[in-house]
């Protein structure tokens, strides 16, 4: 049996309202039991008005990661409680991936990578992303300390992944996938823009086209394979009242996690988990959370805990 866990956001929520939640999703029962409701009433109403829900997730030991906007969260596996960390660089955060005793969190909001000491459990290490006339750069700094980088979001950094060779990033406005070996950021794949959640993947780059409304698979050599996010019948969605497709609209594509080297899954709005086989090119399973348009899957990991 596999059961992922998934993060949503609430996009254009009020204040009182929900703004997300957090799944544990049985794909072999089709089954969805929502283990928390983000409606915390201390949400900083002067930000980003429309996605301040639960995003990013990972595991350490025995640990559950889940990150908000700007405040990292600690859960056990029974979704108590435990502890909570903030940093003054982070800022909308989108995904967090671990590699050995380090946690990375994207600050889509100063274009910058976090690094959280999972043994100190402090935020230790940054890089501060930009671009210039030959491409990405990368400008280490430290996160509890002043002369950071000043807020800004030209590249909308919203994907990493760590692997044992490279941290992988990517983002709305970054033109592609890089990889950060510690010293420089090199481009290894060209990314259409307004994708999500880019990670390399057999021999070639696996992502959310979410203005193609589309997941694709990009080998270096050989044809791409193409799978479509669900749509509905528009008459059947829930809070469509909003009207700006800008704030909440289906079929928008985003989060992303490997079951195994041929099944993976992905999430869309409103709130869907679909299930992929790339060999077949096939959709083999949907599991719908809610028809609320603006309840958007945000964070999708495979449940580590049985």
């Amino acid at each position: 049996m596999t059961t992922l866990i998934a993060t949503s956001v609430v996009r254009g929520s009020q204040q009182g309202e929900s703004h997300g939640g957090v799944y544990l999703v049985d794909l072999t029962r089709k089954r969805v039991k929502q283990v928390i409701d983000w409606d915390s009433e201390d949400i900083d109403w002067q930000g980003r008005g429309w996605d301040r829900g639960l995003r990013g997730i990972e595991f350490d030991g025995d640990r559950v990661f889940i990150a908000a906007s700007d405040e990292l969260f600690v859960y056990n596996a029974k979704f108590e409680r435990v502890a909570s960390y903030r940093c003054p660089y982070l800022k909308h955060c989108h995904e967090i991936s671990r590699h050995q005793r380090r946690l990375f969190l994207t600050s889509t909001g100063y274009d910058a990578i976090l690094g959280f000491d999972l043994d100190a459990n402090r935020f230790t290490w940054g890089l501060h992303v930009r671009r210039d006339r030959k491409g990405l750069r990368g400008a280490p700094f430290h996160p509890q300390r002043r002369g950071g980088p000043a807020p800004d979001n030209q590249l909308h950094l919203n994907s990493i992944c760590c692997q044992s060779s490279a941290l992988y990033l990517s983002g709305l406005r970054t033109g592609g996938l890089h990889t950060y070996t510690g010293r420089y950021i090199r481009q290894v794949a060209t990314l259409p823009p307004g994708t999500h959640n880019a990670r390399p993947h057999r021999d070639g780059v696996l992502f959310n086209d979410t203005e193609k409304n589309l997941v694709r698979f990009v080998p270096r050599e050989g044809p791409q394979r193409a799978f479509r996010v669900p749509y509905y019948n528009p008459a059947h969605l829930l809070r469509t009242e909003l009207g700006d497709p800008r704030i909440a609209r289906q079929a928008f594509g985003r989060g992303l996690c490997l079951i195994d080297d041929n099944l993976f899954a992905a999430g869309s709005s409103p709130s869907t988990i679909t299930l992929h086989d790339l060999e077949a090119t096939r959709t083999t399973l949907t599991i719908n959370l809610s028809m609320d348009v603006r309840n958007a899957i945000h964070g999708l990991e495979v449940w580590p805990f049985d």
